[in-house]
């Protein structure tokens, strides 16, 4: 594909890296598929490579500058864009996020499974802080993340008692933003052999209990080591597991808080769910898409603070040629158990 031509107001990036998450297993398997071509990839990190006069000033860059992009883009005047909420604006909105425009709009390079990627004139970017290498600095998605989930969209508190449900990468980062919050106890869970490494991990992300559901019932463990307890908030980050939601709204206190984060599949039953308990227990229900802007500006200054290993989590980096493998692996299709954190990065070999 030809790179895209910089006029006053748009730029390119050089891409050095691209977290892979869910999304991408998702749509790599054809569970998510939007119905045209695209260039998938939202986890985006790079250095501006050329930007016009006028979006140099807007962006407040240079050639040669490291920076994230915003998954969503910003009209900057509707009423969405101005409280922050930058996945329903009304011109943008999931229509057009990174990694999931077609590839018929502008260059084509619209994602971050490439050497480069178009900077539009709504893009958002966000500087990485000096020392965080391009890899490492794709956290600031999945931290994000966690910061808006596991935090400020529950409004997490000191002496919480906060449940993860699922122990990969975002789990991970939920767990370690409710402790950031002052959260007084963390369960995570998790299910299967496959995830017993992440549960390990778990506890040096915040986690002061983890439970693998298939062998343990996480109700009972949760009230054993809260003398009776239940949670204050639950945080649902699994994919493709309806089962989940309904061990959620157990573990959740009366007028508790349930953030249901992870996609179950459309048309999804969820075996164990009883509706009468969301009523019973008066509990809040919140659905949570995506991440503000704010959130990854805070993700960045935990990932640059260092006062949890994300550095050391297991990882795997693929160059563009050993996507698709990466990608089977993560989405559980072939091979040995996948990293918790996989990395696309553009000049890595396979």
């Amino acid at each position: 594909m030809p790179l895209p031509e910089v006029r006053e107001d748009t730029g390119r990036l050089r891409v050095e890296a691209c977290g892979l998450c869910g999304t991408d297993h998702e749509q790599f398997t054809g569970g998510l598929h939007p119905g045209w071509p695209f260039v998938p990839g939202h986890e985006v990190v790079g250095v501006v490579e050329e930007v016009g006069p006028v979006a140099a000033e807007r962006w407040g860059v240079a050639p040669g500058d490291r920076v994230a992009l915003e998954v969503f883009l910003s009209c900057g005047d509707c009423p969405a864009c101005a409280a922050g909420e930058l996945r329903r604006c009304v011109r943008h909105g999931l229509r057009t996020m990174v990694g999931l425009v077609g590839m018929d709009e502008g260059s084509g390079l619209n994602g971050g499974y490439a050497t480069h990627l178009e900077l539009r004139p709504d893009s958002l970017l966000l500087p990485v802080p000096e020392g965080l290498d391009p890899v490492l600095a794709t956290v600031f998605n999945p931290l994000g993340a966690g910061i808006r989930w596991g935090a400020r969209l529950p409004g997490t508190g000191p002496g919480d008692v906060v449940a993860v449900l699922g122990p990969g990468i975002r789990g991970l980062c939920v767990a370690a933003a409710a402790k950031e919050a002052g959260a007084g106890l963390v369960l995570v869970t998790g299910s299967g052999e496959r995830d017993h490494e992440r549960l390990a991990w778990a506890e040096r992300f915040g986690a002061d209990l983890t439970v693998d559901v298939s062998e343990e019932d996480p109700v009972a463990a949760l009230r054993r080591a809260t003398g009776g307890s239940r949670a204050d908030v639950v945080v649902d980050v699994t994919a493709m597991a309806p089962a989940a939601f309904a061990q959620a709204v157990a573990l959740a206190r009366s007028g508790g808080t349930v953030v249901v984060a992870g996609t179950r599949g459309g048309g999804a039953e969820a075996p164990g769910f009883h509706p009468d308990e969301v009523v019973g227990k008066e509990l809040r229900v919140l659905g949570a898409l995506g991440v503000d802007l704010d959130d990854h500006a805070a993700a960045f200054d935990l990932l640059a603070a260092r006062r949890y290993p994300f550095a050391d989590l297991p990882r795997e980096v693929a160059g563009l040629d050993g996507a698709a493998g990466l990608l089977a692996r993560m989405a559980g299709e072939s091979g040995p158990p996948p990293p918790v954190h996989g990395v696309v990065a553009a000049g890595t070999g396979t």
